[in-house]
């Protein structure tokens, strides 16, 4: 059975979210496809608490979310204390977001990646493992 990935957007993020959505597809996850559904005018907080719930309740363990800049979502999102979302513009980002942060969600800016780099965030973060280590310690600190 495939691993459940959450992904959940604003209206910003709408177009991404749907493409990102089949992407995992391709890549052998099951989406779990909190909202939004069109290009309405929404609250991006609402879906940071979607994807958020869906974790607390076992409906997924990782996640991706998308708004305008990335940033509004993630910090969203960072305010539950079972949720570490990484705001990643690039591969190294979404690698090193992974390695040293044990993040379990990956925020993204529509307005600010194209899709190819939205595409190598995805699958860099959903392929690249904790390194634990000296990571570990600081990573407890935030839990």
């Amino acid at each position: 059975m495939p691993e459940t990935i959450a992904i959940a957007s604003d209206h910003a993020g709408f177009d991404l979210k749907q493409l990102l959505a089949e992407e995992l597809k391709r890549l052998g996850f099951a989406p779990l496809d909190l909202g939004t559904h069109d290009r309405n005018s929404v609250d991006y907080p609402d879906f940071a608490d979607a994807l958020a719930a869906a974790f607390k309740d076992g409906r997924a363990k990782r996640g991706v979310l998308i708004c305008g800049t990335g940033i509004g979502i993630a910090i969203a999102a960072n305010r539950h204390p079972h949720i570490r979302a990484g705001n990643c513009h690039d591969a190294t980002s979404a690698r090193l977001t992974r390695q040293h942060n044990d993040a379990n969600v990956l925020a993204m800016g529509a307005r600010l990646i194209g899709t190819t780099v939205a595409r190598d965030c995805l699958e860099t973060f959903l392929s690249t493992a904790f390194e634990g280590g000296r990571h570990e310690q600081r990573v407890a600190k935030m839990s």
